[in-house]
Formats: structure tokens, sequence, C-alpha cells
């Protein structure tokens, strides 16, 4: 865990060192969500794979930046990020609002992704939307500050484990997870007013894992069928669940990840 100077801006950064001749996997989380977050699918993942995982500016540990930010600009800070830690390629898997980010970056530096995976996301702007009621609850960051609150709307808002078991999504955010202040919230909001993927989806290079929850009230799933109708070479994997799944029940989820991943990778993690 270190803080790192990228672009003029601080991130802090958790790397998971692996087996050189294997690509690193690219964390890119969901709005409001620290790397902590993704700590359970970390740990379900090959320990040979080496991870980087990081928190946006004003989120989790990295400082808030003075002005807000468009998801369009972002693409330099990943690029950036990987030339401090020497990678000149990654696989990149982005999550929710972090899936956006990786859609952004892998069309604008198709060089630096791999493969890309996306999960519990959308085109942006012109997506479908879920529930009006669902979408009002995310226009605040009290979920990621009150456990009691996300105790309550959990079921409603991720669907999925979280039905069962608010607690699931109540301890996820609140357990391990660092707060960071909120406007850097409001400023992951703001990043993405008017941005959408949509018409550029069919120039998307690298090949794509797509996966989506059958019951995932943010997210719902007929955006995840869309962009693989429009995206060349990518494949859609619908699982039964909500929008957390990667972290809360992350064996299942990393296993379908893990044989995307080591699709083109000869025995000993190379690429022919």
């Amino acid at each position: 865990m270190r803080i790192l100077r990228v672009g003029g801006r601080g991130l802090r950064v958790a790397v998971r060192e692996g087996t050189s001749a294997w690509p690193p996997l690219l964390l890119c989380n969901g709005i409001g969500a620290s790397l902590e977050l993704l700590q359970p699918f970390v740990d379900a993942l090959d320990p040979r794979r080496g991870v980087i995982r990081f928190d946006m500016p004003g989120v989790g540990g990295s400082p808030a930046p003075a002005v807000p930010y468009h998801l369009v600009t972002l693409p330099s800070l990943l690029a950036g990020l990987l030339d401090q830690l020497g990678y000149e390629q990654a696989d990149v898997l982005g999550i929710s609002w972090g899936g956006g980010l990786a859609q952004q970056f892998a069309l604008s530096r198709p060089d630096r992704v791999r493969r890309l995976v996306l999960v519990a996301t959308a085109p942006g702007s012109l997506m479908v939307p879920g529930h009006p009621r669902v979408l009002l609850r995310m226009l605040t960051p009290r979920r990621h500050r009150d456990p009691g609150y996300a105790a309550h709307v959990a079921g409603e808002l991720y669907g999925g484990s979280a039905r069962e078991d608010p607690t699931v999504a109540r301890d996820l955010l609140h357990a391990t997870t660092r707060l960071g202040p909120a406007r850097g919230y409001y400023y992951q909001l703001i990043s993405i007013l008017g941005w959408t993927s949509l018409p550029r989806l069919p120039r998307l290079r690298p090949p794509t894992l797509i996966l989506a929850g059958d019951d995932d009230p943010i997210i719902p799933v007929v955006n995840a069928r869309i962009m693989h109708r429009l995206i060349p070479r990518s494949t859609l994997h619908v699982y039964q669940g909500g929008h957390l799944e990667l972290a809360a029940d992350p064996e299942r989820l990393a296993s379908a990840v893990e044989a995307f991943l080591d699709a083109d990778l000869t025995a000993d993690g190379s690429q022919p």
C-alpha cells in the first residue's frame, strides 16, 4: 500500500506481485468504494496473478483533487499508473462506475489493455436505467457513511445475495473499506455526466468478458446484452445474483474471470 503521484494527483495504490510472465490485473472500482471492497475477489484469484488496485481521487485514502474531473480525462491517469509501476500492458477489470472507466481506457489506449472484463456495468448515459427510486439512492454517499442505512437499502439497491442477507452489503461497504470525503463521491458522479461509450463499442479492440447479474437493480441485465451485441470480440456471462456478487461471492465469479484471462496464455503463463 502506497501513495503515488500520477499526473499531479495522489493515488493510494495496492499492488500484489505476481508471476512476471503473467500480465497484471488492474481493478477499477465502483463509485465511492475504496480498494478494500474487492479484497475477497483478489483473494479468490490465482496467487500467481499480479493485481493492481487504487482509490480514485477523493475516495478511500486518495487525496481529493481541488477541482472535479471527467471520465474522458482519466485514461492518462491509468496509463501513468502503469508507467510508474513498470507495466506496458495489463488486463483490466471494471465494476459498475469502474466499468465505464475501463471502457474509456480500452477505447482511448487499446495498446495498454490486453483483455477487458466488464462487471455489472453499462455504456453510460445511453443505457437502460434502473428503477428511479434506486437511482435516487445513488445520488448521495449515505450508504457508504451509515452502516444502518446500508443494510436498510441493500436488498432494494443491490439485489442478489443482499436481498437474502442485507448485512452482506453493509459489511462489504463498512467492515474494511476506507471512507473518503463526501466530495470525492460527488466528483465521481459529475465525471460521468454526458458520457457514453455506446456508439464507440463496435471499435473496442481487446477481447472482452461481460459479467452481469440477473437481479441487478442498478444495472439491468439488458445493458449487458446490448453491449455484447456491439462489442466485436465479447463473451457474455449472466450469473445468478446482483450488483455486488463479485465481492459477495468471489469464488464463483473469479473462476469465470480466470478462465477468460488465461484463454490465450501458455502453461507457464506467457503469451504464445
